[in-house]
């Protein structure tokens, strides 16, 4: 099985190298204020899916750890809730490797 994903990303990548190479034409990437970027084709594109998959990571960490953050002030809030100073003994926290 492991051969057949080697297989699968090695003609993957041959893909993407063969893209990359034939759109090597300069092109011209305006800006505001009459700011202008000029480079090949596949660097522009790398660079546009770069910047996307940078943001979309740090939305993902900021939602998570918004998520996070609410978690612990509801589980503070039902310690409080409870009279409890600890969290009760019979919550059993998974082994660190877990989480």
């Amino acid at each position: 099985m492991s051969y057949i994903l080697w297989i699968i990303k090695a003609a993957l990548f041959f893909l993407v190298l063969l893209f990359a190479i034939v759109n090597t034409d300069p092109v011209t990437v305006r800006f505001y204020l009459g700011y202008r970027w000029e480079a090949p084709l596949v660097v522009v594109l790398l660079a546009t899916l770069t910047i996307g998959a940078l943001a979309g990571v740090v939305t993902t960490l900021l939602h998570i750890f918004q998520l996070r953050r609410q978690v612990a002030r509801l589980e503070q809030e039902l310690h409080v809730a409870k009279g409890l100073d600890q969290p009760s003994p019979e919550v059993v926290m998974p082994p660190r490797e877990l989480l």
